[in-house]
């Protein structure tokens, strides 16, 4: 069995065969691109925090052409807020069917199985992972979430995850070296 070295360890070539032809990238919010943790005030604040390595995943993601889009199932002003800041190019929140939102984006985009990758942490994502055809969980998702996806983030949820899996996309299509440096 054939691994490349990267700054996040040896990576299977198959995994960076199969991440070459990743066009589009779709997130969960809480416990993926968060730590999955909803601070509530006494009237109606809610507070999330965002990881900005992370944030420089999803941007770099975008700068090299790349498609991202978030799926959550709640509604938030701050992911709004979040997602407009990285320049996410679709934001769908409130969202029951995570794998119809998905089908309905690769549609819209053109864009097959093969070429879309999603990252989740929990149960509520399966759907989605159904129309993905490389799938992502960070490293404290649920139990079931880390047996059935096609790659175990070596970070938690909200905590850099999301960094290792831009990464990862782009070193496998030579954007950046396997150390981790801009070519």
């Amino acid at each position: 069995m054939s691994s490349i070295l990267t700054c996040w360890g040896c990576i299977d070539a198959r995994v960076m065969e199969r991440l070459q032809r990743i066009k589009l990238v779709a997130f969960d919010v809480d416990g993926t691109l968060t730590d999955g943790g909803v601070y509530l005030d006494n009237k109606d604040g809610e507070f999330k925090k965002f990881n900005t390595k992370d944030g420089l995943g999803v941007a770099q993601l975008r700068k090299f052409g790349i498609h991202c889009a978030v799926i959550t199932g709640r509604n938030s002003p701050i992911v709004t807020r979040r997602m407009q800041e990285l320049k996410v190019d679709v934001v769908c929140q409130g969202i029951a069917d995570k794998a119809e939102e998905l089908a309905r984006i690769k549609a819209e985009l053109h864009l097959s199985q093969d070429e879309t990758a999603a990252v989740g942490d929990d149960l509520n994502d399966l759907p989605m992972f159904s129309e993905a055809g490389f799938t992502f969980c960070p490293g404290d998702a649920h139990p079931y979430m880390l047996q059935v996806c096609d790659y175990v983030l070596p970070l938690e949820g909200g905590r850099g995850a999301v960094r290792v899996l831009s990464d990862l996309i782009l070193m496998a299509q030579g954007k950046i070296s396997p150390e981790g440096g801009l070519i």
